[in-house]
């Protein structure tokens, strides 16, 4: 792991990020420029890694008599998100809020925050085609918040950061992945539990490779998530000795993708990059109407959803996707379909979760509901102390006078100066014949 000087100022943190990133499991070592390079061999066709058993969830412990803190507050903690509802990433939107709503009510079961019930309000962050996320800010720093759990997209994001942590409030994301947010001026007021984009690109072209394909073709969302995790993808993919022989962008708020379908397919890909959100239901249909084998297709976090509903059977069998931490365990999940029955996926919901816990840990460390004071304890209550997994069991140690270590559903938390974490797990899935995910392994790696 790269280490810098705690008073090292942020934007040296993303060279050290670009020089850091260290796989440990199992893998390998602007405008659109499309080309149609073909190569003279191709492989007899992709052959992806046999599964392999991926982490196992965190078991919880049990939590006994949870004390009383000695320090309690006049003003209850408050903490609002910016989930989406609506737009693009709408989908996300339901397992995020859920992974938060089942913070809150453990945490107020264990007795709040410096004796006060934590209160949570939820507003919408639409997308970057509407201005939902800088209203829905301005209402909540108008409730007097102290920390904001979103957005989700990194681009929403970008929009509201400097609003949000320029009132001194924490801007907590679980979903952003933007390498940007690494070195942004933010006061220290912005952290997240994704990590950047750095890692799951590596993951992606890495596992790409290791399937067979020689040549990769690239479908990219024109914002920071999709060019940023593209730009890695690409540059992994051809370190391991592939080439991108196709790139073709869309922007948010396209319908229509025939043209960079077409672009990309007439350059003979072995394997194709889908780097989108809700996009991906119109470009799949296209891909796969046109030859392209559900084996070929390889998605991200931002499309790796369930599509029983949306395609016919067998439509993305064998097709691939990676998406950021560990798998929910069976627990996790029956816990947050007892706060929203209907979810049908999970992504993100456990990086929710621990944004929330992480939160209010920092407050109870700081003995302050005041958002700058708990930026102040973010790194602390992550790193270098008794290991501990869930808001009941690590209060109880701090109000013992104990330095702890959380680590949550997501997996290992340990914040580096920048605000990302610097440690994380990427999940590789394969879509069965119901066009499900089924965890295919899962990769370790620390920046």
């Amino acid at each position: 792991m790269i280490s810098l000087p705690p008073g090292a100022p942020r934007v040296a943190k993303l060279t050290a990020l670009s020089v850091g990133v260290a796989l440990l499991a199992t893998a390998c070592g602007g405008t659109s420029t499309p080309t149609a390079t073909t190569t003279t061999t191709k492989p007899a066709g992709l052959s992806c890694p046999a599964p392999s058993e991926g982490l196992k969830a965190p078991v919880i412990p049990a939590s006994g008599t949870v004390p009383p803190s000695s320090t309690t507050t006049d003003t209850a903690l408050k903490i609002g998100t910016l989930l989406p509802t609506t737009g693009a990433l709408s989908y996300l939107g339901p397992p995020e809020i859920a992974g938060v709503e089942l913070a809150k009510n453990e945490i107020n079961a264990a007795g709040g925050v410096l004796g006060k019930p934590i209160e949570v309000t939820h507003r919408d962050s639409g997308d970057t085609t509407t201005d939902v996320a800088t209203q829905s800010v301005t209402n909540l720093l108008g409730l007097g918040v102290s920390a904001i759990i979103g957005a989700a997209s990194s681009g929403v994001s970008k929009t509201v950061i400097n609003q949000i942590t320029g009132a001194g409030v924490v801007q907590f994301s679980p979903a952003n992945t933007s390498v940007d947010f690494t070195a942004w001026d933010d006061k220290g007021l912005y952290w997240r539990t994704a990590p950047s984009d750095v890692l799951q690109g590596s993951v992606l072209g890495n596992y790409a490779a290791s399937c067979g394909a020689q040549t990769l073709g690239m479908l990219v969302l024109n914002d920071s998530y999709g060019t940023g995790l593209g730009k890695k993808l690409k540059e992994t993919f051809e370190k391991a000795g592939g080439k991108v022989v196709a790139e073709e962008l869309f922007n948010e708020g396209d319908s229509q993708f025939s043209t960079q379908v077409d672009k990309v397919i007439a350059a003979k890909p072995d394997a194709v990059a889908v780097i989108s959100f809700v996009q991906g239901k119109s470009i799949i249909p296209l891909l796969t109407g046109k030859g392209i084998k559900a084996e070929q297709i390889f998605l991200v976090d931002g499309n790796t959803v369930d599509y029983s509903k949306d395609f016919q059977p067998g439509t993305l069998t064998k097709a691939h996707g990676t998406i950021p931490g560990t798998t929910a365990g069976e627990d996790f999940r029956k816990s947050l379909l007892a706060v929203d029955p209907t979810l049908k996926d999970f992504i993100y919901a456990g990086e929710s979760w621990d944004a929330a816990n992480l939160t209010a840990l920092a407050a109870e460390a700081a003995k302050s509901t005041k958002g700058v004071d708990i930026a102040k304890q973010l790194q602390a209550v992550s790193k270098d102390g008794e290991k501990c997994y869930s808001f009941a069991n690590c209060v109880t140690l701090l109000r013992e006078g104990k330095d702890i270590d959380y680590d949550g559903q997501s997996g290992p938390v340990t914040f580096a100066d920048s605000g990302d974490p610097s440690e994380a797990t990427i999940g590789v899935y394969e879509y069965k014949e119901d066009n499900k995910i089924a965890l295919v392994k899962e990769e370790f790696g620390k920046l």
